[in-house]
């Protein structure tokens, strides 16, 4: 890839930033987490605690004619109950929240003789040639894993995991979500070495904020590569925007981003990086 085009992702992604952006959305539909058996969808608390899923209680499964798959480790729900409860100096009742919890399966991956009650939403994409070819490029690529709900790259065993292809309505857009993991990929310490990968860092925090900059900045560079910046480009600077407000909306930090970006996107592409480039 050009420096012109290195330049021009920078400079596009810049002139966003000052424009104002839309809020940054994840590009893929996320299927809830519901109740097998009513199909309501949980709230609160147990959106963090159960991954996309349909769950019933043990109780549920075997009453419905199947079973839970040996070995399978259940998952917890939990919900407050309204107990009626006798005030002793006044004697009137009153209520008082009671938490109580579930042990549920996912009927999906840890039952056997249930079928889904509810209709995935899924689109149908043809793979885009010169994205499909910047993947297979990558000569020692950590192994990609595929799974519904979330994106993320886990540096202590090296693979990726984003939502497949069939969970976004833009196909584009999960190219820029697998390429932006890629990114992320490169700082192992066997490739570039990278602190906002090797170095422990909290969520939000500058060290994080700067690596997610990075990451999206050399995604967009990628998707410009493979032609397709005109369909992800507002989105990636959406997310970037997003980081600068956790680094003080300092500009600065896009392009200083954008030139460890450019040492990311050469890896995957097997170019060897000139840092006269950046002079």
């Amino acid at each position: 890839m050009s420096q012109k085009i290195y330049e021009m992702i920078t400079e596009r992604i810049m002139n966003m930033l000052e424009q104002g952006t839309i809020p940054w959305r994840r590009p893929w539909v996320v299927n809830a987490s519901v109740n097998w058996k009513t199909q309501k969808p949980y709230r609160g608390i147990n959106t963090l605690l159960l991954p996309p899923g349909e769950y019933a209680t043990f109780k549920q499964v075997t009453e419905a004619g199947g079973k839970v798959k040996k070995g399978a480790k259940s998952h917890i729900v939990v919900f407050w109950r309204w107990l009626e409860v006798e005030n002793k100096e006044t004697g009137e009742l009153e209520k008082v929240p009671f938490l109580r919890y579930y042990n549920v399966f996912e009927i999906n991956t840890q039952c056997e003789g249930l079928e889904s009650r509810r209709g995935e939403t899924s689109f149908e994409h043809d793979p885009i040639e010169e994205a499909e070819k910047i993947i297979e490029g990558y000569a020692d690529a950590p192994p990609i894993r595929f799974h519904s709900g979330s994106a993320y790259y886990v540096p202590a065993k090296d693979f990726i995991s984003v939502p497949p292809i069939s969970d976004y309505p833009k196909g584009e857009e999960y190219y820029c979500t697998l390429f932006h993991e890629m990114m992320h990929s490169t700082g192992h310490k066997d490739r570039l070495n990278r602190p906002g990968i090797e170095t422990v860092a909290a969520f939000g925090s500058e060290v994080y904020s700067k690596e997610e900059l990075v990451a999206e900045i050399g995604a967009a560079m990628l998707c410009a590569t493979a032609g397709i910046d005109n369909s992800t480009i507002q989105n990636s600077a959406s997310y970037v925007q997003s980081w600068l407000r956790v680094l003080k909306n300092e500009k600065k930090w896009v392009v200083q981003a954008a030139g460890l970006a450019q040492k990311g996107v050469d890896y995957i592409l097997g170019m060897k990086y000139d840092e006269e480039q950046e002079g």
